[in-house]
């Protein structure tokens, strides 16, 4: 990249034409490189033919090598440039940041919207540590709600009576890919003056009457790990928002504040800070996504709607199946204004009508070789909320669909593209758990 003014780059190094110019990558990636890279991503799984066709491959790498140029922009360039045009388009949203994981897009999205130590946080009781990690960090209150019993997601009604002059947001998180319902939560933003960021992880390509998870909030996004629906090489984010006092910041709040339409004296650049909703000053840190991981969300979000479909053919067949016997409560399905990317199976039990509870069923379904793993552990039930002066057993009273669904009612199952013969095999076992449970086995 060259050091032509821009609002939010990376300068390192390319200085073009010099005699002794400065290259933005230190060292390339050669030929070798390359052929572990590949070996990596696609190894030896023990089939005939492996060993003969890398060896192929390699002699092509290496012949490659010596003709080919070397990528001269590892960071923050063109790809990930392209990595936002695509999920602006696709999520019709007005501004995009591809982060190097989803962590440090929702700590942008909260410095942005001005959080700071006093104010309270409203969240689902049951999600993922990463969402309420920033808000602790900086001395924030978490206020969980409850859950809803058919989705387990957040529940607008618990979000209503938990909500005081202390509250600036308001965090629904999409629970396996499966839609909160978003219209009571922006009514109350609405009405009280709050954020509202969706951590729809579990979401990329989700719906929710018309609109896309993650772009329905003031701000939203998704998680690139490698267990997701899609991933970017392991790692990766994609925050995205509507809001134009924050999205010309984006590039800035990813890159330490580093301002090219401005200089210091004698310096390439200024410092800019970052300015949340309320003008006051925020610290930018350094989350930059390389080039690579941008390529490799760019891959695979191309088929994207194709996975999503396969997951769904998944759920409604264990939907047929389970459906059949008394006692399992199947999935929600999709319907023409809500439909999620079935990044999990949820599978719920009434315990009175199964003879037994979830944590009976989960020790059934794990002898008979099925993976299964209830989404998440309640927040305030860890040690860090304990240290911090949270009451687990006081929380605990306040949530008692959290406490009653988590421990005796649901779990969740894999949707990866499963085999015909597996995702089979997954619904008759769960049937015939059931049905031990039920004849006290």
């Amino acid at each position: 990249m060259s050091n032509k003014k821009n609002s939010g780059g990376d300068f390192r190094y390319a200085v073009g034409a010099a005699k002794v110019p400065w290259h933005a990558v230190g060292e390339y990636y050669n030929g070798q490189d390359v052929e572990a890279m590949v070996k990596f991503l696609l190894p030896d799984g023990g089939k005939p033919g492996y060993k003969e066709a890398f060896a192929e491959v390699k002699g092509a790498v290496s012949k490659l090598a010596k003709c080919a140029n070397r990528a001269t922009k590892l960071t923050l360039g063109t790809q990930v440039a392209n990595a936002e045009e695509a999920a602006k388009k696709y999520f019709g949203a007005k501004y995009a940041c591809f982060t190097c994981n989803w962590t440090n897009g929702m700590e942008i999205a909260y410095k942005l919207s001005g959080l700071k130590a006093g104010d309270e946080v409203i969240m689902p009781a049951i999600t993922f540590i990463a969402t309420m990690a920033y808000p602790l960090s900086i001395g924030a209150k978490i206020v969980f709600a409850d859950i809803d019993p058919e989705t387990c997601n957040l529940d607008p009604k618990d979000v209503k009576k938990k909500i005081t002059a202390k509250t600036k947001m308001i965090v629904p998180v999409h629970l396996g890919g499966m839609p909160v319902d978003m219209d009571p939560i922006m009514a109350l933003a609405k009405k009280h003056n709050l954020f509202v960021m969706e951590d729809a992880a579990h979401g990329m390509g989700g719906c929710y009457k018309g609109r896309m998870l993650g772009a329905i909030g003031h701000f939203g996004g998704f998680s690139l790990h490698e267990v997701k629906n899609i991933n970017s090489l392991g790692e990766g984010g994609v925050l995205l928002t509507n809001e134009d006092f924050a999205g010309p910041q984006l590039p800035g709040a990813r890159f330490l504040g580093l301002d090219f339409t401005r200089k210091i004296k004698d310096w390439l650049y200024d410092i800019s800070p970052l300015t949340d909703r309320f003008g006051n000053i925020q610290v930018a840190q350094n989350c930059s996504a390389t080039e690579i991981q941008a390529l490799g969300m760019e891959l695979q979000f191309k088929r994207l709607d194709k996975i999503i479909a396969q997951r769904r053919a998944a759920a409604e067949y264990m939907n047929a199946v389970l459906s059949q016997e008394p006692g399992i409560l199947t999935e929600k399905p999709d319907t023409a204004d809500t439909y999620g990317t079935h990044h999990l199976y949820l599978l719920r039990i009434d315990p009175k009508k199964c003879k037994g509870d979830i944590q009976q069923l989960a020790k059934k379904l794990a002898e008979k070789g099925l993976t299964n793993i209830t989404h998440f552990g309640p927040m305030y039930r860890f040690k860090i909320m304990a240290d911090l002066g949270y009451n687990a057993d006081a929380i605990a009273k306040t949530c008692p669909n959290t406490e009653r669904m988590f421990y005796t009612s649901y779990t969740h199952l894999p949707l990866y593209p499963l085999t015909k013969a597996q995702l089979e095999y997954q619904a008759k076992a769960v049937v015939e758990a059931v049905r031990e449970m039920k004849a006290g086995k």
